[in-house]
């Protein structure tokens, strides 16, 4: 699949801002023989004083950009086009959740894509005793790690209710657990916990889902939104694999990846500090449009 992207990201401030300095991670990756960023752009306004491009520690293409005089708005926009390979089925070769640890152990890499670094708390996952009660009925089981990801992945879509208005970004996953509702963040932090309260290595995935309109419905511009989904390692030979828990099912050719974490902390589209006083207003519209070939 080939993919338009276009992306607007406003911050309206309450007070003229000053001195903010942020860094930005909205364009996706090129990955190999999954997907390939053709071309990318990103504009800023006000434009900045400095703006410089680097690759974090998971080797995500990032933005640091600062605007010095004071203004009352900062202006984001994105645009890329994206090539989407579809993921030929894959057998189930990963091991029982008793063997995991071997191969984990196995593992000498400490590259970002080792294991190693997806099993422990991370700054916005904690340990969650209620999250590993609600998994430990998969870890007697006579399951494979790649079946008991999957069975999380059901559990949670069935338990819990999409509400964009239950939780916010800094909902915490055990209040989101504890609510049974929330977004697509809540629903992939919550099943990271309960695959590493089980020694499974899960990470977080940052991207775009496009959206299908319902029979008979046109598509709205500007209504996709940003997506997030769990990325879980499932052995030396079967890999990693990505799954959806927000829509139960696995990643595809209508998702798109920006960045690869642990949690919403490490991939999250813009973070920064500013000086200023008062509240902010944040407007955002995605367009995920395919393109005929």
């Amino acid at each position: 699949m080939l993919y338009d992207l276009s992306l607007h990201m406003g911050y309206i401030y309450d007070a003229p801002a000053s001195g903010a300095r942020h860094i930005v991670r909205l364009l996706p990756l090129s990955l190999t023989n999954r997907q390939r960023l053709i071309a990318g752009s990103l504009k800023v306004t006000p434009h900045p004083d400095e703006q410089s491009n680097f690759a974090d520690f998971f080797q995500h293409s990032a933005t640091s950009i600062l605007v010095r005089d004071p203004h009352e708005k900062l202006d984001i926009r994105m645009q890329a086009r994206v090539q989407v390979e579809s993921q030929p089925v894959a057998a189930d070769f990963s091991p029982l959740l008793a063997k995991l640890p071997d191969e984990v152990s196995d593992c000498w890499s400490v590259d970002p894509s080792s294991p190693h670094h997806f099993l422990a708390s991370s700054p916005r996952l904690p340990e969650t005793g209620e999250i590993a009660s609600y998994s430990r009925q998969w870890k007697t089981t006579n399951l494979t790690t790649m079946q008991i990801a999957h069975a999380i992945c059901s559990q949670i879509h069935k338990d819990f209710v999409y509400d964009a208005k239950a939780t916010t970004v800094d909902t915490t996953p055990k209040e989101a657990f504890r609510l049974k509702r929330g977004v697509c963040q809540d629903f992939s932090h919550v099943m990271i916990i309960a695959l590493r309260s089980l020694g499974i290595p899960a990470g977080y995935v940052s991207g775009f889902l496009r959206t299908i309109p319902p029979p008979g419905k046109e598509r709205l511009e500007g209504a996709d939104a940003m997506h997030a989904w769990v990325r879980v390692w499932c052995g030396e030979t079967a890999g990693w694999i990505e799954l959806d828990p927000t829509n139960n099912i696995p990643a595809g050719t209508d998702h798109i990846v920006v960045a690869y974490g642990r949690d919403y902390s490490d991939v999250a589209p813009v973070i920064g500090v500013l000086k200023g006083y008062g509240s902010q207003k944040t407007v955002q519209a995605v367009d995920v449009v395919p393109v005929k070939q």
